[in-house]
């Protein structure tokens, strides 16, 4: 009997840890970004690095952003500190904003018994999902101390949609 319980028990918690990743996966698909290396990365390979964890070009990361209207336009905003402005590719394509890039790898020498070297992160994609129809040739962006903005004219400006839920 005590087993019995054990074993339900445990299937019970695997249940909502599975429930837990599944729904946070979800959630955050559209702020995960995975960082591939790139033709241009640069990465040292696995045998130039002391740590035996080091995989080259498995890293993710967040962008983190917002997204907001006002009455003529939709702004998108993403963190993407340590860029060039040059190497940052923005495009608009069907209902979504393509936001993609590719740092370039620092490395360090090695001096004395240290060696120094800076993170790599290689190539990115971001797609946002844009909300209403935008006038995407007359878009304007600006980078400015590691964050993008992006500003979209709205194809008919008016007011930000507002839709009243009634509960019951």
């Amino acid at each position: 009997m005590k087993l019995e319980s054990l074993k339900e028990g445990l299937s019970s918690v695997w249940d909502n840890v599975s429930d837990g990743w599944r729904h946070l996966t979800q959630s955050a698909a559209g702020a995960i970004t995975r960082f591939r290396p790139g033709e241009h990365a640069n990465l040292p390979i696995q045998d130039e690095v002391d740590d035996e964890g080091y995989q080259p070009g498995r890293g993710w990361a967040m962008l983190g952003g917002d997204v907001f209207e006002d009455d003529d336009r939709l702004v998108v905003r993403l963190e993407i500190p340590g860029m060039e402005k040059d190497d940052i590719n923005i495009s608009v394509r069907d209902d979504a904003l393509v936001v993609s890039g590719e740092k370039h790898f620092a490395r360090e020498e090695t001096e004395g018994r240290w060696r120094v070297m800076q993170c790599a992160y290689g190539s990115f994609r971001r797609v946002v999902p844009l909300s209403i129809p935008v006038l995407a040739d007359q878009a304007q962006a600006s980078y400015k101390r590691g964050v993008l903005r992006v500003s979209l004219p709205k194809a008919a400006p008016g007011e930000p949609k507002s839709v009243s839920i009634k509960v019951e």
